[in-house]
């Protein structure tokens, strides 16, 4: 073996060693154990296929998973139009564009507890800071968390406090787009609409295929808000049980080891399967610009 080969064994051991004890190790254990029948106290028994034969037939499996694709469907758009819309206005040349720019990224720091927390208050039915504008301009505001029909909008509305992250990373994908496209096709006369369309969201299509992707996982991992607000006393009716909360009720509230790992690999297929339709879906509409044709994605016309 060449010191070359040795170095970089070296250098990547530890990195292999914390991944083989603390990521894959877990994953083969929690796969053995969705087999089993285990409360944490009894010996375990082998089950076969069973917690997954129960989990087809448990109600509110099928409850968490359209509570939870349903908010991952509506949240993640939402969030991708409204970061790439901030980041279109931040994008400009203007005086003290910095200081906005550090307004809309700042509130991203406040996340998990802190922000339910947060928002907890601002969607309080008596004195929250939502229904007192809406009673402001003569509108009864919802119950919002205290009420099934509102309770996920809510949850929504609050996952777009944090587009500040995502509007960063497409303010750099903006400022990357080179100058020269823009001044061709005004000269052709294409309108700002036209050089939206055509070049701005083609050039940044992979930086919102990024986005889209990473956010599509994190939804489908949503877990601290249902924790705090059913804490709280909220979400009545299981109008907040998503996928990963019922997940740890059935490991942490109910001991039912095994069945908690059969969920967690089944979250784990749904999250590929959403995941690899996302990636067939770019051939469509992400444009990779390269040298190399073969890498090339179909191209953007202005007109």
């Amino acid at each position: 073996m060449s010191r070359t080969t040795a170095a970089f064994w070296l250098f990547v051991s530890p990195w292999m060693f914390g991944f083989a004890v603390f990521t894959f190790g877990p994953m083969v254990y929690s796969l053995w154990l969705s087999f089993l029948n285990w409360d944490l106290v009894s010996p375990s028994r082998f089950a076969g296929l069973g917690n997954y034969q129960k989990a087809a037939a448990d109600p509110l499996v099928r409850q968490a998973i359209k509570v939870t694709l349903v908010y991952a469907v509506v949240s993640v758009p939402l969030q991708t139009a409204l970061s790439l819309g901030v980041a279109l206005l931040m994008n400009t040349d203007i005086r003290g564009i910095n200081v906005f720019r550090t307004v809309w990224y700042l509130p991203s720091l406040v996340t998990g507890v802190a922000q339910v927390t947060l928002f907890l208050w601002v969607f309080n039915p008596n004195y929250g800071l939502v229904n007192g504008m809406l009673h402001a301009v003569g509108v009864d505001g919802p119950a919002w968390f205290q009420d099934p029909s509102w309770a996920l909008p809510a949850v929504i509305i609050m996952s777009l406090w944090t587009v500040g992250g995502n509007m960063v990373i497409y303010l750099a994908g903006l400022q990357d787009v080179p100058i020269e496209l823009y001044e061709a096709a005004s000269i052709d006369g294409a309108g700002p609409a036209r050089r939206l369309w055509s070049i701005t969201i083609p050039q940044v299509s992979p930086v919102i295929f990024f986005n889209v992707v990473t956010g599509l996982i994190a939804a489908m991992q949503i877990f601290t808000q249902a924790f705090v607000i059913k804490s709280a006393g909220g979400a009545p009716a299981n109008s907040l049980l998503f996928f990963v909360y019922y997940l740890y009720q059935n490991a942490f509230q109910f001991f039912q080891m095994g069945y908690a790992s059969a969920l967690a690999w089944i979250l784990l297929l749904m999250i590929l399967a959403l995941t690899l339709l996302v990636f067939r879906g770019s051939a469509f509409w992400v444009y990779y610009e390269s040298a190399n044709p073969k890498a090339s994605r179909r191209r953007p016309r202005v007109r």
